[in-house]
This record gives structure tokens, sequence and C-alpha cells, in this order.
């Protein structure tokens, strides 16, 4: 069964993985990253309520103290999702991945200040190899040249899923459903997107080849929201959740293969060790997590 569970969980890291090759697609044709957000939003959305009600439809009822936080999960994932586009549009696939996997960091970090957790040496390690990690990414180190606004959106899809993922802690020690949860944040995530980002312009780009671009909206959402998020779930009835965390790192090293070997984005040596070293912090952080 354990191996089913890391089968279940490396694919679904893959799957996440390739975001990055719909993103490159999709920019040319004058998509923006909210509209991106959006679309994806409303595909992971409606597949998630399909779901829901072929499995259980109990799970559509939740109590209207729950929607609150519900609506903060799906900002949090418009966060996530709006600026690591931004960020892979200004920067490349493999800098936006990694600056959004500084997110368990911010959690370590939040958790240590507000919630009083102990700082234990594999938490110090891991940031300070999170920090270091981050000036080789960007450039700061090594002379090159950045695009500061596009690590700045890296940094605040970390933060903005660092956000998520406390906020889902919180519903989930409420005793609430992670479908519901995630469903109504789907909900909420699409609502907020459609909100800000211009919709006749999206609508206007998708009509002009919709045989082409409403089949590849379809595969943005299963494949990068709706089914990982559904084989992470199943992979979780057996694997601990540190265990789960570290596994986690097969998307950003699947997402910067993606981008060096089918987008021909090259990493310099700088590059490969920032990204050797944010992800060394992110597995460090899940044994620690393990161990405790």
């Amino acid at each position: 069964m354990k191996t089913k569970a890391f089968l279940l969980i490396i694919a679904a890291g893959v799957l996440w993985g390739t975001s990055g090759l719909f993103v490159n697609f999709l920019s040319p044709y004058g998509i923006t990253s909210l509209q991106m957000t959006a679309l994806r939003g409303m595909v992971s959305f409606l597949c998630m309520l399909v779901y829901v009600l072929l499995r259980d439809r109990k799970l559509l009822r939740v109590k209207w103290t729950e929607l609150l936080l519900f609506a903060g999960i799906g900002v949090g994932i418009f966060g996530t999702a709006t600026f690591y586009y931004a960020s892979m549009q200004m920067t490349s696939v493999a800098t936006a991945v990694v600056l959004m996997y500084t997110a368990p960091v911010y959690v370590m970090l939040f958790s240590v200040l507000f919630l009083k957790e102990k700082l234990t040496p594999l938490k110090l390690i891991s940031l300070i190899c999170m920090l270091i990690g981050c000036c080789l990414v960007s450039g700061v180190v090594g002379g090159l040249k950045f695009d500061l606004i596009g690590i700045a959106l890296g940094i605040l899809s970390g933060i903005s899923y660092a956000a998520y993922n406390l906020l889902t802690k919180v519903a989930m020690q409420r005793g609430s459903s992670p479908v519901s949860a995630t469903l109504y944040g789907f909900l909420a995530m699409t609502l907020v997107a459609l909100c800000l980002c211009d919709v006749p312009s999206m609508a206007g780009v998708l009509s002009t080849k919709p045989a082409m671009m409403l089949p590849l909206m379809v595969l943005f959402g299963v494949m990068t929201c709706f089914l990982p998020y559904i084989l992470y779930t199943l992979s979780m009835k057996t694997l601990p959740a540190g265990t789960a965390a570290s596994l986690a790192i097969v998307e950003p090293l699947a997402a910067t293969l993606f981008g060096v070997f089918l987008l021909n984005q090259a990493l310099d040596a700088f590059s490969v060790v920032g990204i050797m070293l944010i992800l060394l912090a992110v597995f460090l952080l899940g044994k620690d997590e393990a161990a405790s």
C-alpha cells in the first residue's frame, strides 16, 4: 500500500509541475496570469463539484462559520496561482516554482514566532538553506541580471501558499472536510479571479481558436489542479503528513526539468545550487515534521 501511495504522490507532483508548460503556451496568446487563474479555477471547481456529487452530496453542506474560512483558503489559492504564473512569465519556470516552494519555511517562521513552536536545529538549518538558495536563484549572488518584480511575485506566491496551508490546517483542526474546503476554496478563487481579470478579453482570446483553446483550458485545470489534488489526497490515507511534504519536492524538480528540456530554459551553476538548497530546506522541514 505504501508503494502505491508513493507512486500517487509522485504522479501528483509531476502533474503539478506541468504548469510551466501551459503558461509558456498560453502567454503568447495574451492570456494574463489573472485570466489563467480564473480559467484554471473554473475547470477545477466544476470537476470537483462533479466529484462531490458522485461521491457524497453531503459534502456540499457546510456551516456558515466555515464559509469564511473556506473563502480565505480560496484567496490563498488565488494568490498562489496568480503570483506564480506572473513570476513564471517574468523569470523562468525553475525560478518561479522554487520561490513558491519556500512556503513551508514561511509556515515554520509563523509557527515559531506566533504559535510558540520550538525552533529545532533542522528548522534553523532549513531557514539558512532557504535564504542562501533564494539569493542564488534570484541572481543577487553571482552578479547576474534578474527581474526584481518577478522575484518579488515569486516570493508572494510562496507567502500565499503558506497562508493557504495554515488556513487549511485550521479548517482540518475544526473538523471540516478537506474535500469541502477545497471545493469552496476553488469557488472563492474563481470568483475573485473573475472579478479582477478582463473577462471580455479572455472570452475574445478563447473564441479565436475554440477547437484548440477550450480543450487546452480543460487540460490545464484537470492536469495542474483537480487530478493532482485527488492523487495527493488518496496518498495521504497511507503516508504520514511529514513524508508527504518531503515527497512534494517532486513538483519543483519536475517543473525545472520540463523548463530545461522542453522549454530550453538554461540554468547557470548559481541557480542549480540555489534550487538544490531550497529543495533541501523543504525536505528537512518535512523530516522535522515526521520526527515531531
